[in-house]
């Protein structure tokens, strides 16, 4: 009965009241592992239009907290993995951790292919390329039935693979090494924000496709449905434009997806490693935009902590 109060509380907006209940009932009944997933859900601020709002350090590890517990009483709850690892990654950049999360999902549920596809992110944020590719070949291994969805998926994710191993180049930025050559080129470009994709588009994609549909209208726009057809290749070539430059914006802003990788170090393992006078750039501020209030609070405590990374840290890779 406790428990029905809590779902009618919070479905009347007295969100605050339902938590309070739910953590009523798992002091009764410890194994509730609703309960515990409804905790984790009501610790977290409510989404604002639909977009996940950011939440506090406190509140991020709150819920992980509770979420862990969903895990254990009910290891099949996908929906709780998926927040855990949400959590651990987005809101509190504990990737070597969120490494061990997955894994342990894999371990639970070895044909499915979230777990896989997380690793492989994490992965190729941190420059650990030769480790992506056996969770790449995994999923592509996966006996996951005749589902062309999936496939098609599979396809996509082996697509933007390559493409990152290939904006890597033949060295990896390892954040933790101050004497890494990319380091030079991050502090040349602090005071630059990176290219938005918007901008990139009406510089560099617009123009080309107009030049190109021009062409197309003086060739063929006086012949019967000639617009027409014009109009299907403006279209067809602005989509194929836009796909082959993605890998132009991504080298334009590669001293911003470097600085990324740091921050992403610097919150996995809990010190420093970016130069001072990097941080509080006008790059890094940006950077920082779009980071959850969590993680920067984290990032907060682990500056004024003052504690610098050793240059031969290695990620801990629990496979």
């Amino acid at each position: 009965m406790l428990w029905l109060d809590a779902i009618e509380a919070n479905e009347n907006g007295s969100r605050e009241d339902a938590l309070g209940m739910a953590k009523e009932v798992v002091q009764i009944d410890e194994e509730h592992s609703e309960a515990w997933m409804a905790i984790a859900e009501w610790s977290l601020p409510l989404p604002t239009r639909g977009t996940r709002a950011m939440p506090s350090l406190v509140q991020a590890s709150k819920a992980m907290s509770a979420i862990r517990r969903v895990v254990e009483f009910d290891p099949d709850n996908s929906e709780g993995w998926n927040l855990g690892g949400r959590i651990l990654t987005d809101d509190l950049g504990m990737l070597e951790h969120a490494l061990e999360w997955w894994e342990e999902r894999r371990g639970v549920a070895p044909n499915d292919i979230v777990p896989l596809i997380e690793q492989l992110s994490i992965l190729v944020r941190l420059g650990y390329f030769e480790e992506g590719e056996s969770r790449l070949q995994i999923l592509e291994g996966l006996n996951t039935g005749p589902n062309r969805a999936i496939e098609s998926r599979i396809a996509r994710i082996r697509g933007m693979f390559d493409r990152a191993r290939k904006l890597e180049g033949d060295t990896v930025f390892e954040p933790q090494n101050e004497k890494d050559e990319r380091w030079e080129f991050i502090r040349n470009m602090r005071k630059r924000k990176p290219m938005s994709e918007t901008f990139f588009l009406l510089t560099f994609v617009m123009p080309v496709v107009f030049l190109m549909g021009s062409v197309a209208m003086m060739m063929i726009g006086s012949m019967r449905f000639g617009i027409f057809i014009v109009m299907f290749i403006i279209i067809t070539l602005y989509l194929i434009v836009l796909n082959l430059s993605k890998g132009l914006l991504n080298r334009l802003n590669r001293y911003a997806i470097d600085l990324e990788r740091a921050l992403d170090v610097e919150t996995t393992t809990g010190k420093m490693c970016i130069p001072d006078e990097i941080r509080g750039s006008k790059l890094y501020n940006h950077i920082l935009l779009s980071k959850t209030g969590g993680l920067k609070e984290r990032l907060g405590l682990i500056v004024e902590a003052g504690e610098e990374i050793s240059s031969k840290w290695d990620l801990d890779i629990p496979f």
